[in-house]
């Protein structure tokens, strides 16, 4: 079969593809291996969001009381927990099979592999083979979870993402390693619903790719909840020969410690899934163990393009689709907006919540500006405190010559709903003083962004 577009991998970078393709007038295939949505539908971003809600509705009924409502004893059911979530994950995942039956996008179930002259060869687990040729070919094939020599991940007793999210029964201990997004939300929802909880990190901070005073204010979150955090920490071998695992730890003063856990999650990162899709045979190059492109996500060989966690920038869900409908509609003879990479929003969602964009506080003196700081915290905050959940703050940063904003960080409940506002900010060139007169509703968390900007500036009415 010829289409004018295949893209192999139906994640959030593959399946946006193919629909704006669609919608553009292609003739669309898609190449999937596994479930349609990919790891961030069906075992990333969706079903952990699902556990997490679980979590939190087990806290909110076991401090029902402060609410003036009487539980006689929430228990979280970890069963039905895991249940929710594939369910949710795989109702999804059938969205994306109705939005391709829509949009006449033909799927076809295999592993997919460029070959030369714009083909592709689809492998099938029965071993038939069949190939297929397009104009364009879009590599969108995603990344898995990394391993690292010093925790050999079995799946059953050393796990990862994956296995973290179908566990068959409620680990009494879990050891986490890694306290990126990934590590801290899994971290959090075990602690939650009542597993023995170590978190460790490599770095001086948990979360350390955010700002240091958000890291600091989640690190004192989780101690608070009960979740032992290690920083400054390595884990250099596991013995599983015991009935417990015994993980050997480099701590923060170099000494070597033991610590002793039912259940090893390595969350250490992702791994690019770049072997076995043909770009050796075809020629397409690689920088840095990713796929080298341009602005348009074209890669050296005319007619193949690579988009989201195979090419460098955030592995991000979000990340992912945009550049899927830049690539796309590039192909299509449109003239899309490259990506501006400094303006992505990140979230996590443990409790406090996280969301950022732009440059933290340290960042923004090490690029020599002349900065202005607001910050505003959720204590100060009516509807914060109506709902019980005033931990955290709105931090933001301002360039002190022209008054835009750099940075927002932003720690508390529902921010990664908040944090848009502030990527448009930056995207308009919004100043201090439009954030300070853009009338926010009350009562709402929202205020606290139009607080902050006003406390950089000395104008704060509630502080």
């Amino acid at each position: 079969m010829n289409y004018d577009l295949i893209v192999i991998g139906s994640g959030p970078g593959g399946y946006v593809a193919a629909i704006r393709g669609a919608q553009l007038g292609m003739s669309v295939a898609v190449v999937e291996r596994a479930e349609l949505g990919g790891v961030c539908l069906n075992w990333g971003c969706i079903p952990t969001k699902s556990l997490l809600k679980s979590a939190q509705v087990l806290e909110y009924a076991q401090h029902a009381e402060a609410y003036g409502v009487k539980i006689e004893k929430a228990e979280p059911d970890f069963d039905a927990m895991i249940a929710r979530s594939r369910g949710v994950a795989d109702k999804m995942s059938k969205g994306i099979q109705y939005l391709f039956k829509k949009n006449n996008i033909t799927v076809i179930s295999g592993t997919g592999k460029l070959l030369p002259g714009k083909k592709v060869e689809v492998s099938t687990e029965t071993g038939e083979t069949a190939t297929y040729e397009a104009q364009h070919i879009v590599l969108a094939t995603g990344a898995r979870s990394r391993q690292l020599p010093a925790i050999p991940q079995d799946g059953k007793r050393i796990i990862g993402y994956r296995q973290a999210l179908t566990l068959g029964h409620k680990p009494a201990s879990l050891l986490v390693v890694g306290s990126g997004a990934i590590g801290s939300e899994l971290a959090y929802f075990y602690n939650a619903i009542g597993t023995k909880v170590t978190l460790v990190e490599f770095m001086p901070t948990i979360l350390p790719l955010e700002d240091e005073e958000v890291s600091k204010q989640v690190g004192r979150s989780f101690k608070k909840a009960g979740i032992e955090v290690l920083v400054k920490s390595t884990v250099e071998s596991i013995d599983t020969a015991g009935e417990l695992l015994k993980i050997n730890i480099r701590n923060k003063k170099g000494e070597l410690e033991t610590y002793e856990a039912e259940m090893v999650l390595s969350a250490v990162g992702i791994s690019p899934n770049v072997e076995n899709i043909g770009l050796e045979e075809t020629g397409v190059e690689l920088e840095k163990g990713r796929i080298k492109v341009d602005d348009y996500y074209r890669t050296n060989i005319e007619g193949i393009y690579a988009i989201g966690d195979i090419v460098h920038g955030p592995a991000l869900a979000h990340v992912a689709s945009a550049e899927a409908i830049c690539c796309v509609e590039h192909i299509a003879g449109l003239n899309p907006e490259p990506i501006d990479y400094t303006n992505i929003p990140g979230c996590t969602y443990t409790t406090p919540e996280v969301a950022s964009v732009g440059l933290s506080e340290a960042k923004a003196i090490e690029s020599g500006r002349e900065i202005k700081i607001g910050k505003f915290p959720f204590t100060a905050s009516g509807k914060a405190s109506a709902a019980g959940a005033n931990e955290g703050f709105v931090k933001l940063i301002f360039d002190a010559q022209d008054n835009t904003l750099l940075g927002a960080h932003l720690v508390g409940a529902n921010v990664t709903e908040m944090i848009a506002e502030l990527v448009l900010a930056r995207k308009k060139g919004v100043t201090g003083h439009d954030l300070i007169t853009t009338v926010h509703p009350h009562p709402t968390m929202s205020e606290a962004v139009m607080e902050a900007a006003a406390q950089a500036y000395g104008e704060a009415i509630h502080l």
